[in-house]
């Protein structure tokens, strides 16, 4: 997340009441999770496993749990809880706000678009030429979809990240600052729904076609030209490059990547990033031919038994 004008190191730490370490002026252009950092950039860390990748990240301001030696070039702003403080800061640049009508002012929807009844689309939306949005979609704020998109109806775009830490008290939500976009010539199946980035994208790429009822996790990223079948669901910060094929009711793990031109066979696990350019099956995902010799050869356990007698 970017935000609308430079903000100076005291500015930022005046708006979590927080210590900080490095100049007043220090400047400050937007806060992202770690994935997506830029120069700039507030990035938060809250366990010392990950002190180190937060410090020599890309990110220049580090929201950080504990007094640490400050990387030249960097600044830090020292937070008794920097999850509160980056959800503090998420509100006040990101603010959630209010709809009063079905179809915001802000919106901007392209010429020969058609939007169809019952549906919702909120604050700075911005909708292509040649839409179709069926009935009863529901597009949240700040989405971008891009021309000749089709949204079969009761699909959900920029809903919350499915992001929680644990507290004493039950979870705790980390806030979603971030977008969905969709690309060019996208098809989107009835009651999908995909989560915009928690700071960042969750992407969908041009020509890629998506059954019914697949789910997509924040700051995901999915390729051109993609086809992913019913039931799938691709988890948060998933890299799925171009033209991978995902049949139904495949389900991935967070953080990995499919190859371009990879084919995920039904009810696979992806348990790992996977080459592209291969065919894949089972869980713990393997290379399809391997799988299926290895179910044949179980199959056969008896026989060979019986042979051993």
């Amino acid at each position: 997340m970017k935000f609308s004008k430079k903000y100076s190191l005291k500015e930022i730490a005046e708006i979590i009441d927080c210590h900080y370490v490095g100049s007043n002026d220090f400047p400050v252009y937007g806060m992202n999770e770690i994935h997506v950092v830029t120069p700039g950039d507030i990035v938060f860390v809250d366990h010392p496993k990950y002190y180190d990748k937060a410090l020599q990240s890309a990110a220049t301001v580090v929201l950080i749990n504990k007094e640490v030696e400050c990387p030249e070039g960097k600044a830090l702003l020292i937070s008794d809880d920097p999850f509160r403080d980056f959800n503090t800061l998420t509100k006040h640049f990101r603010p959630f706000t209010a709809a009063s009508v079905s179809v915001s002012e802000s919106a901007t929807i392209g010429e020969g678009t058609v939007i169809q009844p019952n549906c919702f689309i909120g604050h700075n939306v911005t909708i292509g030429t040649n839409c179709i949005i069926h009935s009863n979609v529901s597009i949240y704020d700040n989405c971008i979809i891009g021309d000749n998109v089709i949204i079969q109806a009761g699909v959900i775009l920029g809903g919350d990240a499915f992001y929680y830490k644990k507290r004493p008290e039950g979870y705790d939500q980390l806030l979603s600052g971030g977008r969905v976009i969709i690309e060019n010539n996208v098809g989107i199946g009835a009651l999908c729904t995909i989560d915009r980035g928690v700071t960042g994208d969750t992407t969908i790429g041009e020509g890629t076609k998506l059954d019914n009822q697949v789910q997509v996790g924040h700051d995901t990223i999915i390729g051109k030209n993609c086809l992913i079948a019913a039931q799938a669901g691709i988890a948060g910060c998933v890299i799925i490059e171009d033209e991978v094929t995902i049949w139904g009711q495949v389900g991935t793990t967070s953080g990995i990547t499919i190859g371009a031109k990879a084919v995920i066979l039904g009810q696979t696990g992806v348990t790992k990033s996977v080459e592209g350019g291969k065919s894949y099956f089972g869980t713990p995902i393997e290379e399809s031919r391997e799988k299926l010799k290895q179910l044949a050869n179980i199959k056969r356990i008896p026989e060979i038994l019986n042979q051993l007698k």
